[in-house]
């Protein structure tokens, strides 16, 4: 088990609707550190939401706008809350994993908790279906985390205290 001290980074990574963004509070609150979320960083930085960066750039061209603003990212002593397709990125994973713990939240079936697809800001191809993008990603979420935590019949202060659990944070 990795030395966690306060100045680590807790980088949360999974599936749209999750729950990465609330659970990253309870933890950031949990575990005394600063919450940022990668979503609402890129759409304050952009000055748009993230459907019309995908809308207006195409989803090659978000992906871009993604990974260089995660790349440009500083921060110690924080919860992370990436976006989904932040695993696209080996770069931007690379940096995020060297100063921090890399958290899969995994949870299946997510398809009916997810009401908005088509203005979520989620990175899809063309004509894929949300089942063939959680296939394609779950792969990239194993291959770039330290730990999974499974989320399935848990509400998020139980994610948090299996986090906890599993990373020895007292």
């Amino acid at each position: 088990m990795p030395k966690i001290s306060l100045n680590t980074n807790l980088v949360l990574i999974g599936m749209p609707g999750v729950g990465k963004s609330t659970i990253g509070v309870l933890l950031a609150k949990v575990t005394s550190r600063n919450f940022l979320d990668t979503d609402i960083y890129i759409q304050a930085k952009e000055g748009r939401s993230l459907q019309e960066i995908i809308d207006r750039e195409g989803t090659e061209g978000f992906c871009r706008i993604e990974e260089r603003h995660v790349l440009s990212l500083n921060c110690r002593s924080c919860v992370i809350a990436t976006g989904g397709s932040v695993v696209y990125h080996p770069k931007a994973m690379r940096h995020l994993g060297s100063s921090g713990i890399v958290i899969h939240l995994d949870l299946p079936a997510l398809e009916r908790r997810i009401t908005n697809l088509d203005s979520r800001g989620v990175v899809m191809a063309q004509g894929q279906t949300f089942s063939q993008l959680f296939t394609e990603r779950q792969s990239l979420y194993r291959k770039y985390a330290q730990y999974t935590v499974p989320c399935g019949n848990r509400i998020h202060e139980q994610v948090v205290g299996e986090i906890i659990r599993q990373l020895g944070i007292s």
